[in-house]
C-alpha cells in the first residue's frame, strides 16, 4: 500500500514539475522574449531571409529606442523587422547616398546597397512627427520601409521590441549590430 501511495506521489511531483515548466515558458514568451523569423530580403546583409532571432519585449519599457536599432514591429496582420533612422522631431535626408538628420551629416555604416535621394517631406511631414520612428531596410534598393507612405513612419506602440540576438542558423548564432 505504501508503494503505491510513494508512486502516486512522484507522479504528482512529475506533472506538477512540468506545469510548471510550461507556465514558466508562456510567461517568458508572452511578457520578455520571443522568436521573431526575418522575412524578406529588406536587411539583407545584416539580416538574410529565414533566421530566427529573439526579440527583447521588455528593454523600451525601461531604455529609449535609438538610433541604428533593430527593431521588430507590428504591422496588424504581420511582423516586419527594420532599422530605426530617425527619432521623434527629427528631419531626414538622403542626398547622394549620405545621411542627413537635422541637417547635419550622419554616419550610416548599415545599407548594403545604395540610398535614393529622400526627404522626410516626400511622405507628407516637416519631420518625424512626436512618439513615431523612421525606419527603414538595411537592403535600401529592395525594402518597403518608412520611405513609402504605404508604411510612413511607425508608432511607437507598433513597436514590440528589439532585436539584436540570432539563433539560427547556427553558423550565424549571435548577437547584431
Amino acid at each position: 500500500m505504501e508503494k503505491n501511495e510513494n508512486k502516486k506521489k512522484e507522479t504528482i511531483k512529475t506533472i506538477l514539475t512540468y506545469v510548471f515548466i510550461i507556465i514558466a515558458v508562456i510567461i517568458i514568451r508572452v511578457f520578455f522574449i520571443d522568436p521573431v523569423r526575418v522575412d524578406g530580403e529588406s536587411m539583407n546583409t545584416t539580416l538574410s531571409d529565414g533566421e530566427i532571432m529573439l526579440l527583447n519585449k521588455i528593454v523600451y519599457r525601461k531604455n529609449d529606442i535609438q538610433r541604428f536599432d533593430i527593431v521588430v514591429i507590428d504591422e496588424g496582420d504581420k511582423y516586419i523587422i527594420k532599422r530605426v533612422i530617425a527619432l521623434p522631431g527629427e528631419t531626414i535626408e538622403y542626398k547622394n547616398n549620405v545621411l542627413y538628420i537635422n541637417g547635419k551629416e550622419m554616419k550610416d555604416p548599415y545599407p548594403s546597397t545604395e540610398t535614393d535621394d529622400f526627404n522626410i517631406t516626400d511622405i507628407g511631414h516637416i519631420k518625424v512627427p512626436g512618439d513615431t520612428y523612421f525606419v527603414m531596410g538595411d537592403n535600401r534598393s529592395d525594402s518597403l520601409d518608412s520611405r513609402y507612405p504605404s508604411v510612413g513612419v511607425i508608432k511607437k506602440d507598433q513597436i514590440l521590441g528589439r532585436a539584436k540576438f540570432v539563433i539560427w542558423p547556427f553558423n550565424k548564432f549571435g548577437k547584431v549590430e
